[in-house]
This record gives C-alpha cells, structure tokens and sequence, in this order.
C-alpha cells in the first residue's frame, strides 16, 4: 500500500514552488539598477534595428513607401 497524502499540503507546497519560482523571474526582471535597466534595453534596442537592416523587403530600395492610392486620381 502506497504513503498517505494529505492533498491539500501537497497543494499549497506546489503552490509556494510556483510562487518562488515567478519572484525569483521578478527578482531578475525588476530588480536591477535603472542604468543596467538601461543598458539592456540600449542593447535590445540596437539588436532590433539590426535585424530590421538586414530585413528583405517587398519593395524595391530607395522607393518611397505608397498608401495604396493611385497619384493620378489625385486633383
């Protein structure tokens, strides 16, 4: 015969590791420095407009972008 398990024990102890485990997240998130917030946000900002450089477009380079009307029906 198998241990005894008091289900609602078992259910706050797995509660309390989920807790610990998002305030550890938290911890990490919000607990720097406001410069080193602002370096890692320096730096995934400069990752992104990296990316978006090297980005192949639909349109041709130089282009300007159109909003979908035609110049001519314009008076």
């Amino acid at each position: 015969m198998g241990e005894v398990v008091n289900l609602r024990r078992a259910r706050k102890r797995r509660d309390r590791a989920q807790a610990a485990k998002e305030a550890d997240g938290n911890r990490i998130a919000f607990g720097r420095a406001k410069s080193e917030r602002a370096l890692s946000e320096a730096e995934r900002a400069l990752a992104e407009r990296r990316l978006e450089g090297h980005r192949l477009g639909d349109d041709i380079a130089g282009a300007p972008e159109t909003s979908g009307e035609d110049p001519a029906s314009r008076s």
